[in-house]
């Protein structure tokens, strides 16, 4: 499949497993509110995976860290992000990468050319090249020799692990999301409004 061929459609359905709007515990009401204060709204993966197994409530915040840590050009990890997430058709995780490339100051018109990334000129060398490989990668879970070698041609081996991480990390939260109807919260248009 080429990146000419995917298409992300909202999925206008809701979530499989209800959100959970009222939780319990102490925990995850400070959770919700934390959320809410940091992100406009209580997002529904917290209402529908959390809100069940609150003892995952930790895990995003260590992955943040992580990607965090990486110390790639953040226009390059925004497009690994959102690529990955289009290829796999998970339009919250679409969503929440463009409203935080938008609050980084990312120009985030370069999403609407992410589907024809080869033939953009909006895109150098290097991102088409770490692009086509997060695109194999995530389909077909290795890469051909001639994809890592034109990726090692534009970045170092500190750089390609990186890319190899974060594109795992998209791969993870994407099947958290996609499976269960996760939807887009519309975050874009809550964030740019702040």
């Amino acid at each position: 499949m080429t990146s000419s061929n995917i298409t992300l459609a909202k999925n206008n359905t809701e979530p499989r497993l209800e959100p959970i709007n009222n939780p319990k515990s102490i925990k995850l009401k400070l959770a919700y509110w934390y959320t809410k204060q940091q992100m406009g709204k209580v997002v529904t993966p917290l209402k529908v995976h959390y809100a069940r197994f609150p003892e995952g409530l930790g895990l995003p915040r260590k992955i943040d860290q992580i990607v965090e840590s990486i110390d790639l050009d953040p226009k390059l990890k925004h497009l690994i992000k959102v690529y990955v997430a289009t290829l796999n058709g998970c339009s919250f995780c679409v969503d929440i990468g463009k409203a935080s490339a938008q609050k980084q100051e990312v120009d985030t018109a370069v999403f609407d050319d992410l589907l024809r990334f080869e033939e953009s000129p909006n895109f150098t060398d290097a991102e088409k090249a770490a692009l086509s490989y997060v695109e194999e990668a995530t389909q077909n879970k290795h890469v051909d020799d001639a994809t890592f070698d034109t990726l090692q041609n534009h970045f170092s081996d500190r750089d390609i692990v990186q890319i190899t991480l974060l594109n795992a990390i998209e791969n993870f939260y994407n099947l958290m999301n996609a499976p269960l109807n996760i939807d887009s919260d519309e975050l874009c248009e809550i964030w740019s409004s702040n």
